[in-house]
């Protein structure tokens, strides 16, 4: 098994080479990490609403040594990530963060909770800071509501900084097929 540090780095690099591609192959890489992520857990969540919820990124936050705090009330699930091992690992690494590296978890999260009947609404805060909150509803206009005060809500499948910054990485080098 490679060791999680490796493997960011790997990951944040996969990031860069198909942004590099451009916008439409960004998506379409998302939107399969999306599919992978909904045959394993959209039917759990479902069938498992908010609580589910709570108890997956529980066990994300023990196995991945999150600096987090999660919160279960009747109208939402939140999971505050305090300290993102992930991006912390991102960006303490000899090769240059990809500028969209948060905006993969969304990407994932978008769909499943689509496929589940849910609403998350993620709050990134920074794109360079390892620290986001999101939260997943049942109710659409509450989520609506939450989303509203985000400081940087995102939206990995609609944001038009998601095409701007490929085009930044393609004129570093690589080819865009827009």
């Amino acid at each position: 098994m490679i060791p999680s540090d490796h493997f960011v780095r790997f990951y944040n690099e996969v990031f860069k080479a198909v942004m590099e591609r451009g916008r439409r192959d960004l998506v379409a890489y998302w939107r399969e990490l999306g599919r992978l992520q909904c045959a394993r857990l959209a039917e759990e969540f479902r069938r498992g609403g908010l609580q589910a919820c709570y108890d997956y990124w529980e066990k994300i936050r023990l196995e991945e040594n999150c600096e987090a705090e999660l919160a279960l009330t009747e109208d939402y699930f939140e999971f505050r990530m305090l300290k993102c091992p992930s991006l912390s690992k991102a960006l303490d690494n000899d090769a240059e963060p990809c500028e969209l590296y948060c905006d993969h978890c969304m990407a994932w999260i978008q769909p499943v909770m689509e496929k589940a009947g849910l609403y998350a609404v993620m709050d990134m805060h920074s794109r360079s800071e390892p620290h986001c909150c999101f939260r997943v509803y049942t109710d659409k206009e509450k989520a609506e509501q939450y989303a509203e005060g985000a400081k940087m809500l995102s939206r990995p499948y609609e944001d038009p900084l998601v095409a701007a910054a490929c085009e930044r990485c393609a004129g570093k080098g690589g080819l865009t097929r827009e």
